[in-house]
């Protein structure tokens, strides 16, 4: 798969790292010439050029790649490359990075974003995480529908622990997609048994995620006379 990112900076060659750990090609485009550290990613291609420009973009050969990153530190650079990227080029996947949670609402299939990613709110969530046991949080925003991927990781004290994913009454428009449990990662077949400490991720509707938390973190209550 081919990847062309946007933005050479900690974050964009970050991605870049991975993305060629896991055979991809990538290659990563900067406007400023003190960004390209070819030394620090070799494995990469790297273009000098404004990715807001059409001739840069053209360098690029855009048209080939299957991704696009929009990964500067700049909310209203992403969203102009995210929008080239899609309309003039047909890019079948953009991804964006959100710098101001404020903006957040303008990344849309509007401006050409499949999904919006705020890294602020990604490191915050992976704090979160280790010291907020039963409260979910919302890691990525899906800009077709109104879906979100949010993560809660299972209290003791929670009504479903113990119980098999196919015996919960999970609420409509969510969908559990994946378990962590210590290092493993669990498909959620009808006959998992749901444990306390496990990180469950679901794909759910923003309408439908304080119910889904309800359900998660309250032990619900025995019926008594």
């Amino acid at each position: 798969m081919r990847v062309a990112i946007a933005g050479a900076g900690a974050v964009g060659r970050s991605i870049a790292g991975e993305l060629l750990e896991n055979g991809h090609d990538v290659l990563l485009i900067d406007k400023a010439p003190t960004a390209i550290s070819v030394e620090r990613v070799p494995q990469a291609e790297w273009l000098l050029a404004d990715a807001c420009e059409i001739t840069s973009l053209d360098e690029a050969a855009l048209q080939r790649c299957n991704v696009v990153i929009a990964a500067t530190g700049d909310d209203k650079v992403n969203l102009v490359v995210s929008l080239l990227a899609k309309t003039e080029y047909g890019v079948p996947r953009v991804v964006a990075r959100v710098n101001n949670p404020k903006n957040e609402w303008l990344f849309n299939e509007a401006w050409g974003v499949d999904v919006a990613v705020s890294t602020p709110r990604l490191m915050s969530a992976l704090v979160e995480e280790a010291v907020s046991v039963g409260d979910l949080v919302r890691l990525l925003r899906f800009s077709h529908g109104d879906a979100n991927l949010v993560e809660l990781t299972l209290p003791p004290e929670s009504g479903i622990a113990g119980t098999q994913v196919g015996d919960v009454a999970w609420p409509q428009d969510t969908s559990l997609v994946t378990i962590i449990r210590g290092s493993r990662v669990l498909t959620p077949s009808p006959e998992e048994t749901l444990e306390a400490g496990d990180e469950l991720l679901f794909v759910a509707t923003q309408a439908r995620e304080e119910q889904l938390e309800e359900l998660l973190s309250v032990r619900r209550e025995s019926n008594e006379s």
